[in-house]
């Protein structure tokens, strides 16, 4: 028996990268996925690729009716909702003086509000249902300390850890464990630009800050999208039912909590 047989997952973000990864291996391990993602077309051939028991619904996660509409479709084609990985998030790096509201408000906007709207209606599915759930939220080492360039993105992911504590404790006496993982330096196509974005703020070659965070990890490079997976199944599965309210560290060592 596998460890999702019968469950039923929605993962933001879901058409590439870390959310797509986490829907390969929810299938694999016997799930039925929803890959939910603003980009409909790439999420629906990411979802073809992974067979019958994955599918792609559009949503905007700044958008309310977009949620609500992308939860209804996951319950209506998966039969019901049983896990929701909140992955959607956007990055961008500046100093201090040199931020802008435009970006503040386009981060909070994705990473924390968009993160809690979904939990909420996940929440409200998952309640009306009368079974329980899990919901896994995408911290960040970056939300365990500031880094001079990255105050917008951290004070998200700091978000996400507290919203994570707040909404475990409420809602697990409705069966419901709301945890988070908080990956440290994870290669993938998103690296590329957050790469630019330390070139241009910090006067080095492209390539060169990717290199250095690499050799700074204490297990001796960057992570990837797949060493995340075993705690992804870990929080979604039945080992992890008296876990309530954590964040946990999948980083190479980067951060000791």
């Amino acid at each position: 028996m596998k460890r999702l047989d019968g469950k039923v997952a929605m993962i933001t973000g879901a058409a590439r990268g870390i959310g797509r990864v986490f829907a390969e291996a929810y299938v694999q391990e016997g799930a039925t996925v929803a890959l939910a993602d603003i980009d409909l077309p790439r999420a629906e051939a990411s979802a073809a690729e992974m067979g019958d028991r994955a599918f792609a619904v559009k949503m905007d996660v700044t958008d309310q009716a977009s949620i609500d509409t992308a939860i209804a479709e996951a319950q209506r084609r998966g039969g019901k909702l049983d896990i929701l990985v909140n992955n959607a998030a956007l990055f961008d790096a500046a100093p201090i003086v040199e931020i802008t509201r435009e970006s503040y408000d386009r981060l909070f906007a994705v990473n924390v509000a968009g993160t809690l709207f979904t939990l909420q209606a996940a929440a409200k599915a998952m309640i009306a249902q009368g079974d329980g759930g899990r919901i896994i939220n995408m911290a960040s080492q970056a939300g365990r300390r500031g880094e001079a360039l990255v105050a917008i993105y951290c004070a998200t992911k700091a978000a996400i850890i507290s919203l994570t504590q707040s909404a475990g404790l409420d809602l697990i006496k409705h069966r419901i464990n709301v945890n988070a993982i908080a990956p440290g330096v994870v290669d993938g196509e998103h690296w590329d630009g957050v790469d630019a974005l330390f070139a241009k703020h910090e006067n080095r070659p492209l390539g060169e800050k990717k290199r250095l965070v690499g050799e700074a990890v204490p297990y001796g490079r960057m992570g990837t999208a797949q060493d995340l997976v075993g705690m992804a199944i870990f929080l979604a599965g039945p080992e992890s039912e008296y876990v309530v309210a954590q964040t946990y560290n999948v980083d190479g060592g980067n951060w000791m909590s």
